[in-house]
């Protein structure tokens, strides 16, 4: 194990120091989760809190160690019943001595571990459920719900709460919608250089005359792929370019019934794989529209998040987190899960759009989300988390926190307050 610590504390927060925040992922990757996470450290560490993590490592931990937060390293990719049960004496070690305050818990077999220690030491616990989680068998649901024990619960966005309160029958005072948020600084349209865009098409070999259709997102049967390329078969058009970007991580067989499956429509001079890109913001300028074809819910859905901040037109499943974060009709298009008839008629609408009311929909969309879904309206209503838990008296005492606002509750347009 590898940290930089100097100090313990009882439990409770000690006076004359900063408040210790300990957040708990089994690794650091890739992925929504840990991309959170990272930027929930960056901001404790900007506000003058102490930022630790504890993950079994990945690639991103140089970022929380880049802006000044701490990474404790422990074995947390698992869930054997016998390694998270020992994960709780090594996470109370952790937490004892470097006296930890709040302890966030942001994925279910460390969960388990987090709670357990955060207990033992007698520290805050909070948890944020990142989706709404299968819930088919009684084992399931126990196993998902150490996500409802926290103090306060996170839900990132109000369907994933409504799917917690009424599955794990929460108490919807403890719950807390806050929406995952976008770096619209990274995500500016205007920051994005005609030399990258140019770059990528040229590393990507795309041609110069053709509308680009593009569906971002790892590998994996539920994320749509495979209804994309039926929609596009049944456009019938062979003059534009879908690109399918993201990584197998792991799942060859399925890139390879996804390049089948292509081959067999007959579309293998318009729809191309991409294996990863590191440059979203300048792919996502290259999109005349970006496509999000999940057939199953998503918790939030950053990719229609992205794609709005960069102006592009979107077209979504209506299902989730994008029954949230779409406006139809102003931003983009959402259509019923796995009617890929639908499907198609809205690309096919998208990459109609005059070149006025497409200019039109792009201010509305980076307006729509700088206004609700940025990464620092996130930080903030997660730091505002925190004091309420650390300070419950503060918020009764000038009649309610600033947190009041993105509790769980529905305003007249029907997304979540806050």
């Amino acid at each position: 194990m590898t940290s930089e610590a100097d100090s313990s504390s009882p439990p409770g927060r000690a006076e004359g120091r900063p408040p210790r925040v300990l957040q708990v992922v089994p690794q650091l990757i890739s992925g929504g989760v840990e991309r959170g996470t990272v930027e929930i450290s960056a901001a404790l560490a900007a506000a003058g809190w102490e930022s630790y993590v504890a993950s079994a490592g990945g690639k991103m931990v140089h970022e929380i160690t880049r802006h000044g937060g701490r990474h404790v390293t422990l074995p947390l990719a698992t869930k054997s019943p016998i390694a998270i049960r020992r994960n709780i004496g090594r996470l109370a070690e952790v937490i004892q001595r470097l006296g930890i305050d709040i302890v966030h818990a942001r994925s279910r077999a460390p969960a388990w571990s987090a709670y357990g220690a955060a207990k033992r030491t007698g520290r805050h616990f909070v948890t944020t459920f990142h989706n709404a989680y299968g819930s088919e068998t009684r084992l399931k649901r126990w196993y998902n719900s150490v996500m409802g024990r926290g103090e306060r619960i996170i839900a990132i966005s109000q369907f994933v709460a409504e799917h917690a309160i009424a599955t794990y029958n929460l108490s919807p005072e403890r719950v807390r919608i806050i929406e995952r948020g976008v770096d619209v600084q990274r995500f500016d349209p205007r920051r994005v250089s005609p030399e990258r865009i140019v770059q990528l098409a040229r590393d990507w070999r795309l041609p110069d005359d053709q509308p680009i259709v593009m569906l971002p997102g790892r590998l994996t049967r539920w994320k749509g792929q495979l209804d994309l390329i039926a929609a596009l078969a049944l456009l019938g058009r062979r003059d534009i370019c879908c690109l399918i970007v993201g990584s197998d991580e792991g799942r060859s067989h399925f890139r390879q019934e996804i390049e089948r499956e292509i081959m067999r429509r007959g579309l293998a001079e318009v729809v191309h794989c991409i294996p990863d890109c590191a440059d979203m913001p300048a792919a996502l300028m290259l999109a005349d529209v970006v496509v999000s074809a999940s057939n199953r819910p998503e918790g939030f859905g950053r990719v229609v998040v992205e794609a709005q901040a960069m102006g592009r037109p979107v077209v979504a499943t209506e299902h989730g987190g994008a029954r949230e974060t779409v406006l139809p009709g102003a931003t983009g298009w959402l259509v019923p899960p796995g009617d890929i008839r639908a499907l198609a008629v809205a690309i096919a609408e998208a990459l109609a759009l005059p070149a006025a009311e497409r200019q039109a929909l792009a201010e509305r969309a980076i307006a729509h989300i700088r206004a609700n879904f940025t990464t620092e309206l996130m930080c903030a209503r997660t730091l505002a988390v925190y004091e309420e838990v650390l300070f419950p008296s503060l918020g009764d005492d000038q009649g309610g926190s600033d947190n009041d606002r993105a509790s769980f509750e529905t305003r007249p347009d029907g997304r979540s307050s806050g």
